[in-house]
């Protein structure tokens, strides 16, 4: 199992590693300490699931139904363009801690909805995680090792992530740096949205 646990692990990672949509709101969650658990479990059992999905070849469900991939990526835009307005207003509007410390908080039903279409919605989550990783562990006699190394990256990566985030809490006690993290977020969700559009 090693063998193929590790390459899976390795590329598991360093799929998830960057900065996106699900990973940006996971942080600002993180950093405001709401939810966190729910939503790192969210988030890495829709990995395990897609994982599976795409060692289990299922990666050709875009070839086979031309309409899922063009759904996905439109209405993932759409959202995208929403969340995204929505993180710049709140910047606007002087940053999420004073939401936060208004009680104005997000209610467990709103954070995982948001989460799931983050993760759902996103036609790039189909393409990395059920047709690359798909494709690459049929290289390895051992798929069932690889999907489980792509699947413990998810579970360590979230977990660290929003519960890391509060490492940096002294530094997001001030208004004016929820402003820049809202405004961040709000930009990457945009540019992620026109990139979607582009395609």
């Amino acid at each position: 199992m090693p063998t193929s646990f590790l390459p899976g692990f390795a590329l598991g990672f360093s799929l998830i590693l960057a900065i996106g949509a699900q990973n940006a709101f996971v942080l600002r969650q993180g950093l405001r300490r709401e939810h966190v658990f729910a939503l790192c479990l969210t988030c890495a059992v829709s990995d395990a699931l897609l994982i599976a999905a795409g060692v289990a070849g299922f990666g050709a469900l875009a070839t086979a139904v031309p309409v899922f991939e063009p759904l996905m990526r439109y209405g993932g835009a759409a959202f995208l363009v929403w969340y995204g307005s929505r993180s710049l207003m709140s910047a606007w509007n002087g940053g999420a801690v004073l939401e936060a410390g208004n009680g104005q908080g997000t209610s467990l039903r709103a954070a995982l909805i948001t989460v799931m279409a983050f993760t759902w919605l996103n036609p790039h989550v189909y393409l990395d995680t059920v047709v690359l990783i798909g494709s690459i562990s049929a290289q390895y006699d051992d798929r069932l090792g690889f999907a489980l190394g792509a699947t413990t990256s998810s579970f360590v990566f979230f977990f660290s992530l929003g519960y890391g985030a509060r490492l940096f809490a002294p530094l997001f006690s001030r208004p004016r740096a929820w402003q820049v993290l809202d405004t961040l977020i709000g930009v990457t969700m945009l540019a992620i949205a026109a990139k979607l559009v582009a395609m």
